[in-house]
Formats: C-alpha cells, structure tokens, sequence
C-alpha cells in the first residue's frame, strides 16, 4: 500500500501509530497529544474528536495519513 492510499480516519489504525497531514505534513503523535486542540497525550487518532482539525493548516482528518513502520 503506498501513502496515497492511507489517507483518511481509519477505524483499524493502531493505537501507537503516527498519522501525518497531507497537505502541511505535520504530524499527530498519540504519545504527545495536542496542545492546540486540548488533546491529552496518549489519545489515538481513531479517538480524535469528529471536529479536530490539522492544528497547522485546519485540514480535516481524512487529509492524514499513516506513517510507515520506520518514520
């Protein structure tokens, strides 16, 4: 599977598993949470709100994407 076809909020995403934007490249990290967002550390991006947003450039979570296994 290439990047491209891991776009979007995936129900079956580990819990550990970081998740980057596509359009600003930043990156959600479960272990870090988000402090924009008041997103405590430990949080899963399957657990994200339906509302959060890219806290760089407002894009929606179907804009993410799944790092690989050695990002």
């Amino acid at each position: 599977m290439t990047g491209f076809e891991n776009f979007g909020k995936q129900r079956n995403v580990e819990d550990d598993a970081k998740m980057e934007c596509g359009v600003c490249w930043h990156v959600y990290d479960p272990a870090q949470g988000d402090s924009v967002w008041q997103i405590p550390p430990g949080t899963p991006f399957t657990a994200l709100p339906e509302d959060w947003r890219c806290p760089n450039c407002d894009a929606a979570q179907a804009r993410f994407m799944r790092l690989g296994e050695n990002e």
